[in-house]
């Protein structure tokens, strides 16, 4: 069941579902990396940080028992994330040993001091473009994530990378590690939705297949997400005001 806890860090119905490729513009999957961790940056700059709720869900098929907790997030400017249960019911033993285990190492993860070792960057994953794909009329480009170490904060998979925003709208994979002898396999989707001029996470589809406890699925919907007011001393120059227009994505 602690194999979950890596599903909190990884950190857009239809995507793959997409048109035919248009006038994408040709690159590398480094080059979008760097155009991505840029905007990133810019984003968390003007943002100051974001609250919502999210609502998890776990559902176990082998004991038929489910558990739900509600929790308020907050993510100061430096990305440091602050979780407070809002409610819980169900699977107490689940509820109290994964889901809240779940957002302690959310929470760690985010410090300033262990951030950088999860992010989408060189020093963590080499990267290579799969594909090109147009959405919706914007450009979108797919790209294989391969972790550079077993970490169990790390993932193996795929990305979806907006290319008019450089905004990350899906992940797909496995952790880089399987933290368990009892774990057979782990798997999980997370997607974004764009709301407004931000971009903010949308939902969480995990399914883990352990040996003892069999499969269990945690689904977390992400909700009222919005980003904290940029102090009303600041500026408003013309700089600023072109991050402003930038889209932001919520860093995992």
């Amino acid at each position: 069941m602690n194999t979950l806890l890596a599903i909190a860090l990884i950190v857009s119905s239809g995507l793959v579902a997409a048109g035919q490729v248009a006038d994408v513009p040709k690159t590398t999957a480094d080059e979008v990396m760097a155009k991505v961790y840029v905007r990133d940056r810019q984003r968390e700059k003007v943002s100051q940080g974001y609250a919502g709720q999210r609502r998890y869900v776990l559902d176990n098929e082998k004991w038929n028992k489910r558990a739900v907790l509600v929790v308020a997030v907050k993510a100061d400017p430096n990305g440091s994330k602050h979780f407070e249960v809002v409610s819980e019911e169900g699977w107490k033993s689940a509820n109290k040993r994964v889901l809240r285990k779940m957002l302690e190492s959310e929470s760690e993860t985010s410090r300033p001091d262990m951030r950088p070792k999860t992010l989408l960057t060189p020093e963590n994953y080499s990267f290579a473009l799969l594909q090109t794909e147009v959405v919706a009329g914007r450009p979108m480009y797919v790209i294989a994530v391969d972790p550079k170490r077993k970490d169990k904060y790390l993932f193996e998979g795929q990305i979806w990378v907006d290319g008019v925003d450089y905004a990350v709208v899906r992940c797909e994979g496995k952790p880089a590690r399987n933290p368990s002898f009892w774990i057979h396999s782990v798997h999980f989707v997370h997607r974004y939705q764009k709301s407004g001029d931000f971009w903010f996470p949308n939902t969480t589809e995990s399914l883990t297949d352990a040996r003892i406890f069999g499969k269990t699925e945690v689904t977390i919907h992400y909700f009222d997400y919005a980003p904290n007011t940029a102090p009303e001393h600041e500026a408003e120059t013309p700089h600023n005001a072109s991050f402003k227009r930038a889209n932001y994505v919520a860093s995992h």
